[in-house]
């Protein structure tokens, strides 16, 4: 049975799911935005944790324990900063959602919440990375049904709406 898609506008670092996936930066030490957040809900032993993993280029993911979150890990990715679209952005945004994936399913993790990666100061246009992260989702779920529900976690009606809008343009079911 393949998963499950929904829709939720809040705050992602008081989800209880198996994963959050934080939107870091290469050296996975905290920064701004989600990042910054999910840092300072976790509390310094998961900066202690980060700073054991060598960062994390880009493209790729690490998981490492939720310590003081409600969920049980942190799956850090590290999105394009946009360049314009020429770039590669594209395929290094897809992988970041896969790659979040395939380690969500190595570690058991039945229910995944993603922020939307790299729409934030990394500058990539919203409504394009809403549907390059619903589109590799499905493909997942096509291919695997280790993972029962994958949340996208909006922050603010603005995201909602364009992962909505994504959603009916890719023929995409989400709750």
């Amino acid at each position: 049975m393949a998963g499950g898609m929904r829709l939720i506008e809040g705050d992602i670092t008081i989800l209880g799911v198996d994963a959050i996936v934080n939107a870091a930066n290469e050296s996975l030490m905290g920064g701004g935005g989600v990042d910054g957040a999910i840092h300072r809900a976790a509390g310094p032993d998961l900066l202690a944790e980060c700073r054991t993993l060598g960062g994390c280029p880009t493209g790729e993911a690490k998981i490492t324990g939720g310590y003081d979150l409600a969920a049980r890990h942190v799956i850090h990715t590290v999105g394009p900063v946009w360049h314009g679209g020429g770039a590669g952005e594209d395929l290094m945004l897809t992988q970041c959602y896969r790659r979040s994936l395939e380690l969500a399913e190595t570690n058991g993790c039945k229910t995944v919440a993603f922020p939307a990666i790299s729409t934030g100061v990394y500058g990539f246009p919203p409504a394009r990375a809403a549907r390059i992260a619903l589109g590799t989702v499905e493909s997942f779920f096509e291919r695997s049904d280790a993972v029962d529900e994958v949340l996208f976690c909006c922050f603010g009606a603005a995201c909602v709406a364009v992962h909505r809008e994504a959603s009916e343009m890719l023929g995409i079911a989400v709750g």
